[in-house]
């Protein structure tokens, strides 16, 4: 017995009944495109009558009348004349938005930008990791030191081992680009650190052994930064970055001064 009540079908049929109404106004003239599109429009509308999901039903006759209003609005015919010249046909229901982002449109990004930041994204996805609710937050305490004082008080952090015995190791099959021996092996890794309930997935490589020795240098990332808030390796490998970009810049804005007051020394 069909789950699509009489309410539902009436909508599909409405929504038939619209897609045509707006391929006859925005392929007018066109036999050919129009007899065309007619007959997929129905074998597609056939083939979705058979569905007997009621949510399935739904979101396709939503599809139907989205199709239909972008028929009506974002489509128009062009014609070329005899001197090259193509003649554009406008109809009422066509939607005349603003041509900014033609005129200026948005900077391209660089190529080797663009490959850093799917890196990060993909080592980020790497190191997803879950945790128990149950586990203590613990806030930073050196979070206002300067760097001379933060590399002193690294002196003291706690080292961090991992047993293998904590661990529980699952592999499964991987998923995303890299062909066969991604999508067909188990060569994702599922570690759990079980005193911690820190959980992390690795599939970056193709090979299962690259991907458990990463996934445990992950492990202990993240319980070096649970047991040394704010003096981990990580966190004192940024704050160097930070010292060297501020003394930098605090040498470029000393230079600039002299230059301006006339006491930096001429170059002969």
């Amino acid at each position: 017995m069909s789950a699509i009540s009489p309410q539902l079908r009436a909508s599909a049929r409405g929504a038939y009944r619209s897609i045509f109404r707006a391929a006859r106004i925005t392929f007018a003239g066109d036999d050919e495109i129009r007899r065309a599109f007619a007959i997929k429009t129905r074998n597609d509308f056939q083939a979705a009558s058979l569905q007997t999901d009621p949510k399935v039903y739904t979101e396709s006759v939503q599809l139907a009348n989205e199709i239909a209003e972008v028929l009506r609005k974002n489509f128009v015919q062009g014609r070329r004349a005899g001197d090259g010249v193509y003649n554009i046909r406008i109809t009422k229901e066509t939607e005349l938005g603003s041509n900014e982002t033609i005129k200026n449109p948005a900077p391209m990004e660089r190529p080797s930008r663009a490959r850093r930041r799917e890196r990060e994204a993909a080592q980020a996805k790497c190191g997803s990791s879950s945790s128990d609710i149950n586990t203590p937050i613990v806030q930073p305490t050196h979070l206002q030191m300067n760097f001379s004082a933060l590399k002193r008080a690294s002196r003291q952090r706690e080292k961090i081992t991992l047993n293998e015995d904590d661990l529980e190791e699952k592999f499964v099959k991987g998923g995303g680009p890299g062909g066969q021996c991604i999508n067909k092996r188990s060569t994702n890794v599922d570690l759990l650190h079980k005193p911690t309930g820190i959980r992390v997935q690795c599939q970056e490589t193709r090979s299962l052994q690259d991907n458990r020795r990463i996934a445990r240098k992950l492990i202990l990332k993240k319980l070096d930064a649970l047991q040394n808030p704010g003096l981990s390796k990580e966190e004192l490998r940024d704050a160097r970055i930070r010292e060297r970009k501020r003394r930098k810049e605090k040498k470029s804005k000393k230079k600039l001064e002299e230059k301006a007051d006339g006491t930096a020394f001429p170059n002969i």
